[in-house]
């Protein structure tokens, strides 16, 4: 008597039709990220000079270097913050609201600008002959321009602008797919506004709000364009990526260059690894909570 068949017993194995199917993302993965990665932690500890932990040594006997971590830090978590504190009340709101597309729409409408389109515009909004301070000296609100490009408050303006949006899409994808019936239940109960949001609401979109944190941190903490447009590259708004090029490409050291890339990475990932270990405190049930 014949055993099973070859596909069946791949079948059994999970190695059927549909798992083929995930052949072509693999390649694509390895390729696009898997490769370069690993090829940059072996450029990284291959220096010009040195033993192989040299580049890593350099980074962090340096302080024009290594300070560049906490500019950047001091970039990107605020704006983080205040991007995820915008966009829970507003995505509460344009989820009741009828014409909920048209506003989705101009909301993320910064996202086709580019952040080097936004960098110009505030150039010319908030520079010192702007708009902005043009206003406030009609008005003898100000006496002389303040300045707000080149420096810390133009940067943080256009992460601003250009998060924004991409915290609100992540953001209402989750309070959308909240079932209303659990906040009408919590009516009923006596519950009142404040009470349904933080025993109902927040516990129920701590998850998707850690998500949230995470890949709009990672995208604040890459800052590039806005840094030096509208930045000091030499000065306060030096970041880690400004670091990294300026090594690669300015002192034509790539080694270097690859390794503070990859110290950009594992300060990234230190951050996305504390927000979602801290998102186990709230609530760890299934996403019950959501429709359908």
């Amino acid at each position: 008597m014949s055993g099973p068949s070859l596909q069946t017993r791949l079948a059994a194995r999970g190695l059927d039709g549909t798992t083929l199917l995930l052949l072509p993302g693999l390649f694509f993965m390895i390729a696009l990220f898997v490769y370069p990665f690993l090829y940059g932690v072996a450029d990284s500890l291959v220096p010009k000079e040195g033993a192989w932990y040299a580049n890593y040594a350099k980074f962090f006997s340096d302080p024009f270097q290594y300070q560049t971590i906490a500019a950047t830090m001091w970039l990107a978590l605020p704006v983080t913050v205040i991007n995820l504190a915008f966009a829970v009340p507003v995505a509460l709101r344009v989820r009741l609201m009828r014409r909920q597309r048209l506003l989705t729409t101009i909301l993320v409408l910064p996202i086709t600008l580019g952040t080097v389109f936004v960098a110009d515009g505030l150039l010319t909004f908030l520079g010192p002959r702007g708009w902005f301070n043009h206003t406030l000296l009609i008005l003898g609100i100000l006496d002389a321009p303040v300045k707000l490009t080149n420096n810390y408050w133009g940067v943080f303006a256009s992460l601003l602008i250009t998060g924004f949006p991409f915290a609100f899409l992540l953001t209402l994808s989750y309070v959308t797919g909240i079932d209303p019936a659990i906040e009408q239940a919590a009516a009923t109960l006596g519950a009142g506004p404040r009470q349904r949001f933080f025993r109902v609401f927040l516990p129920l979109l701590v998850p998707g709000l850690a998500v949230t944190f995470c890949l709009a941190f990672v995208q604040a903490f890459a800052v590039f364009p806005s840094a030096v447009l509208l930045g000091a590259p030499a000065g306060p708004t030096r970041v880690i990526s400004i670091a990294a090029y300026q090594a690669a490409f300015e002192q034509y050291d790539h080694s270097l260059g690859s390794a503070i890339a990859l110290i950009m990475g594992g300060v990234e990932l230190v951050v996305v690894l504390a927000v979602l270990a801290t998102r186990s405190l709230f609530y760890r049930g299934p996403t019950g909570g959501t429709k359908g």
